[in-house]
């Protein structure tokens, strides 16, 4: 969900499907809304020479697509060998079984009921295929299952709906919650600060080459909106939908009922620590 006209992080002009880094392809699905932006991004990694491939985030059950994504892959002379997921969206993840079916890999996904095969993903996990590695980065917050994937060789890490190409992600109560979803921005923060990485290939939207940037506007965003939320509650808003029309009137409002799941995880972090009454 994008609720913000501009984001810093220096985002990419142009194109968006296409190679994004020297590992890193995208495949963009047809299926954009003010949700998903330009439409999901399905990421094709792989190390260059190698004939194999992983790719993250097949997207929405539109066989038109899930083909366009092996044919991208077969034109490069590879191979789809593994299935990512980074979490269980359907704009992510709704194609999952019909591109295993199609591929014939198996899907790995922190979601147990996501996977398809033996293995699933957790924090510290190290996908190694065909002499591409990429790191397993828990991210819970726009979802429970959210994870990201560090692609160390590219200084580049593959974000989901965690960070966007524009806008900010909306934190989908009750399943995410923000005291999750700020620590795990800190956790991609420290990515960028001590271990190199400068760009952010994100599950909609166009590739940062600011990754630092976008995260430090991410928290600054989430702590203004925070005191807006707090602060309407302290001037006698007390519901929801009453904060999202005061705190978010310049938003647009086919983005309000998203907008209302993020109020609610604000709610409940500010009743958590105390700041307002119990909602």
């Amino acid at each position: 969900m994008s609720d913000a006209q501009s984001l810093p992080g220096q985002p990419r002009g142009g194109v968006l499907s296409g190679p994004a880094t020297t590992r890193a392809v995208n495949v963009l699905a047809p299926n954009p809304s003010a949700m998903t932006l330009d439409g999901t991004n399905t990421w094709i990694v792989s190390e260059p020479g190698s004939d194999l491939a992983v790719v993250i985030d097949p997207g929405p059950l539109d066989d038109t697509h899930l083909r366009a994504v092996i044919d991208t892959a077969e034109k490069a002379g590879k191979r789809v060998a593994l299935t990512l997921l980074t979490h269980g969206h359907p704009d992510h993840a709704e194609g999952a079984a019909r591109f295993a079916e199609l591929t014939r890999t198996h899907v790995r996904a922190l979601d147990p009921a996501l996977r398809l095969g033996d293995e699933g993903l957790a924090a510290g996990d190290v996908i190694r295929v065909g002499g591409l590695e990429m790191r397993v980065v828990p991210t819970p917050g726009h979802t429970a299952d959210s994870l990201c994937f560090h692609l160390p060789a590219d200084r580049a890490v593959l974000t989901g709906d965690t960070i966007l190409g524009r806008g900010t992600t909306v934190v989908a109560h009750p399943d995410g919650r923000l005291g999750d979803y700020l620590d795990s921005l800190r956790r991609l923060r420290s990515l960028t600060v001590d271990d190199g990485v400068h760009t952010v290939l994100p599950g909609h939207g166009p590739v940062l080459d600011d990754a630092q940037g976008a995260v430090e506007f991410y928290l600054a965003h989430r702590a203004n909106r925070l005191a807006q939320v707090e602060t309407a509650v302290e001037n006698g808003y007390g519901t929801a939908a009453e904060v999202v029309a005061h705190v978010y009137a310049d938003v647009d409002r086919s983005l309000w009922p998203a907008a209302e799941l993020s109020v609610l995880a604000q709610l409940e972090y500010l009743a958590d620590h105390g700041l307002i009454g119990g909602n």
